[in-house]
């Protein structure tokens, strides 16, 4: 194991890049070392079991936790891993397949604290919520302290906040960035694995890039340099992340420029992006990835330029000579708890295991976190969308949703396709889903059915068992394109979801998203929406013979 590894890392070398994450069997035979681990290899083994290993419900996490769990209980030894440690790396794992053992050995003299510890930062808890609060009510004094500690919002208050001042060095893309120049279409079998599929990330040559090889492998020596200056790193663009909704954009962005996710292989979050416009799906996608994305007149930085950023105050000036560049306004306030809660999905999941745990204590509502400001009332009437919205909300009927307010509509329907399906089937994963939420959720295989490469085939082998055994509905390649499959439904007659823009339903709306959002409204129901404007139209006249009002909505 350890020689075919070693050699695939040296193959990755040569491409300029990590190896890629342990896999279910390659795991299972790291297991079998670390019970009887070769003399001199002590260290490295423990850091593949630390470091190496994708978290969430993965195959590979499913057999880490396995082990982990066995160590912890006393079943298997290892003289490398404690159980103290052992507990402390199924912490890591953030949910999932680690989630009942930590919760069991609550009740554990030995590890029961630790154990508690672990429990106190992790937030994909789902069911097993309930687990902790009967044990509280049973009189356990760590679940009460794990349930005081998500009621207080440790998880959220133990991160840092986002800083009043940051310097950066500018990485400027002049004109338009298109995703498909960060993620080109050629390249999306790659998609799934970052590293790989970020070397193709500006690929082409423009204005001010220079691509290490043209049509093949992007600016990596211009980026490295820019690092050099010993400051992060800002993608910076006239207008950023227009075309398809791609999340494979934003993790090659990310990979260059986020940080790295500890105990998390070749993933990385948070990073900088600024435009002078940012495409909403794009700008959605990054604040999912725990990045700060800020529109502001970006016409006046230059490639290589350093520049101190604050974020709070809303001023860019140049580092050195504090000259004012421009100013700003955030979006949101919500967005720095965003940025400091690790993303968008981990903050609206953390509060509310935080509300969860303060309602089963008996407390009042949390006033932690910063709140959405609503728009004003105008007191008309509302446009059918604004109804739906509303309706997904649980709204009285009749009553909408005014645009700029933030909402989580249910989701009865989310589509996947298959550029994307394998990188929503990880965020699935990360997610530690196991079941999906919304009513319906199908998978297509529209785009790769015609001239599937290798890597192709073996999704349309994988990907469908996996949709189908989390409650989904997998189509079969050549069965046809997905958006004509959504397109003939009855649902939803509210709202729903798709991992292309131009996703739609013929009775409901849709507000299509990159795959990390796909997965999060597959797997809890509901997705995050910052309601858009929408258009009344007024039909005035006498309808044609055979036309319906419906036939005209």
């Amino acid at each position: 194991m350890l020689e075919a590894y070693r050699k695939h890392v040296a193959e990755r070398a040569a491409q300029g890049i990590v190896p890629q994450p342990l896999n279910a069997e390659q795991t299972a035979g790291l297991v079998e070392l670390l019970k009887n681990p070769p003399a001199g290899e002590e260290a490295f083994l423990v850091d593949l079991i630390t470091n190496r290993v994708p978290a969430g419900v993965d195959e590979a996490a499913y057999v880490k936790a396995g082990f982990l769990s066995a160590l912890a209980k006393g079943e298997v030894s290892s003289p490398l891993l404690s159980k103290t440690r052992a507990v402390e790396l199924l912490g890591t794992m953030q949910g999932g397949y680690n989630i009942t053992t930590m919760v069991e050995l609550l009740d554990n003299a030995e590890l029961s604290a630790v154990a508690a510890e672990q429990l106190k930062h992790t937030l994909l808890m789902f069911d097993a919520f309930h687990d902790v609060a009967e044990k509280a009510k049973a009189g356990n004094a760590n679940a009460k302290a794990v349930l005081a500690s998500w009621a207080e919002g440790e998880w959220f208050q133990n991160r840092p906040a986002v800083p009043e001042k940051v310097t950066l060095t500018v990485f400027k893309v002049t004109g338009e960035t298109n995703t498909d120049d960060l993620s080109p279409a050629p390249d999306a079998w790659s998609r799934p694995d970052i590293p790989l599929h970020a070397l193709a990330m500006l690929k082409m040559a423009r204005d001010g890039i220079n691509p290490d090889a043209p049509g093949t492998v992007g600016p990596i020596k211009q980026m490295e340099a820019l690092k050099a200056k010993g400051f992060p790193v800002a993608y910076v663009g006239d207008v950023v992340g227009t075309g398809s909704s791609r999340k494979s954009a934003t993790n090659s962005v990310l990979w260059f420029f986020g940080d790295d996710i500890p105990n998390v292989p070749n993933k990385r979050a948070g990073g900088f992006c600024f435009g002078t416009k940012i495409a909403p799906i794009f700008y959605n996608t990054m604040e999912d990835a725990g990045a700060l994305p800020i529109e502001f007149d970006c016409s006046n930085l230059a490639m290589g330029d350093v520049i101190d950023v604050y974020p709070i105050k809303g001023e860019v000036r140049r580092h050195g000579s504090d000259e004012l560049v421009t100013s700003f306004q955030l979006k949101t306030d919500v967005l720095l708890d965003e940025v400091r809660a690790g993303g968008r999905i981990p903050l609206i999941v953390g509060r509310g295991l935080t509300e969860k745990a303060r309602a089963e204590l008996g407390l009042a509502p949390s006033t932690l976190f910063k709140k959405p400001e609503s728009p004003i009332d105008s007191g008309k009437g509302f446009t059918l969308a604004q109804k739906m919205v509303g309706r997904a909300c649980g709204l009285q009927e009749g009553k909408g949703v005014r645009p700029g307010t933030y909402c989580e509509p249910k989701m009865t329907t989310v589509g996947s396709q298959d550029t994307t399906g394998p990188m929503t089937r990880d965020e699935l994963k990360d997610l530690a889903c196991l079941g999906f939420s919304a009513d319906l959720v199908m998978q297509s295989f529209c785009h790769t059915a015609a001239y599937p490469k290798p890597i192709d085939v073996t999704t349309h082998h994988t990907l469908p068992d996996f949709i189908m055994t989390r409650g989904g509905v997998s189509l079969r390649p050549g069965d046809g394109i997905i958006h004509s499959w959504l397109n003939r439904m009855l649902l939803p007659d509210t709202v729903g979801t798709g991992g292309d823009s131009h996703t739609r339903f013929p009775m409901g709306i849709s507000f299509p998203a990159g795959s990390g959002l796909v997965a999060f409204a597959a797997a809890t129901g509901v997705m995050p929406l910052d309601m858009p404007e929408s258009v009344l139209v007024r039909f005035k006249g006498k309808l044609q013979p055979g036309i319906t009002l419906r036939d005209l909505v």
